[in-house]
């Protein structure tokens, strides 16, 4: 079992020497997964239904800003959350790559990234349609989909969830409290005139990236799936030691 406190430092170490393009990335990254999100209140329903039918050019300006805000995600949202994961994936082991985002954006792996992720979201909004806590659940149950892309954009939509979903079993309510420990460091954000916020996403996201090194470390020692699968490179999964060790050892980092 992982421990939050162990996660946290972790993720604090990798950003020592990165903060600044994780907070750039990390900026981009809570902008096109709609990282704070509000929320809607039911009591102004009729006066918002009355103005909308004395104003009817309002529900065309509506269907535009949402078709346009579905083709940014289609298009470009999905590939720059991907290439974002795979940047704190990356920098949570102690490397240090570029093409993250080129990666996602690459012909080969274009396609897999929409449709699954596509796929994912339909999911995630018709198990909330349901009702709401289910729907947070298999929130928490898909949550490691875009990092498992991040790895292997082509491992295929069925495969991609499912291994989410193996990864994250026994590990919601975990991870849920995981989030709720950032709560505080949200609000001192906004304290902050709310633009402290955007300093604790690197934060997050970095911790986030640990978490899953974790639950793959175990799926593939449950033999959930394979090196193959993620392509991973046998020789330096064991990142436990091997970066950790491999980190204290580099003086140029």
């Amino acid at each position: 079992m992982w421990d939050r406190v162990e996660l946290k430092s972790l993720a604090k170490q990798s950003l020592k020497d990165n903060y600044w393009q994780a907070f750039l990335i990390g900026l981009v990254l809570a902008l096109v997964s709609g990282s704070g999100g509000g929320s809607s209140s039911g009591g102004s329903g009729n006066r918002t239904s009355e103005y909308i039918s004395r104003n009817p050019e309002m529900v065309i300006i509506v269907l535009a800003i949402l078709i346009l805000a579905l083709a940014f995600r289609l298009l470009l949202g999905y590939s720059l959350e991907i290439g974002a994961r795979r940047y704190f994936a990356n920098l949570a082991q102690f490397k240090k790559i570029k093409g993250y985002f080129s990666f996602a954006f690459d012909a080969a792996n274009y396609k897999g990234i929409i449709f699954t992720m596509l796929l994912r979201d339909i999911f995630s909004i018709l198990w909330t349609l349901l009702f709401i806590i289910p729907g947070i659940i298999k929130g928490y149950s898909y949550r490691m989909v875009p990092y498992i892309l991040a790895d292997n954009p082509n491992i295929g939509a069925e495969n991609a969830i499912t291994l989410s979903r193996k990864m994250m079993d026994g590990h919601k309510a975990n991870a849920f409290v995981l989030d709720l420990s950032f709560l505080g460091w949200y609000l001192l954000g906004i304290l902050a005139f709310v633009v402290g916020i955007f300093f604790v996403y690197p934060y997050f996201y970095a911790t986030e990236a640990q978490l899953y090194l974790v639950l793959r470390k175990n799926a593939l020692e449950a033999q959930y799936c394979t090196y193959e699968d993620l392509n991973l490179k046998r020789e330096f999964n064991d990142f436990d030691d091997y970066y950790r060790d491999d980190y204290n050892r580099r003086d140029d980092f």
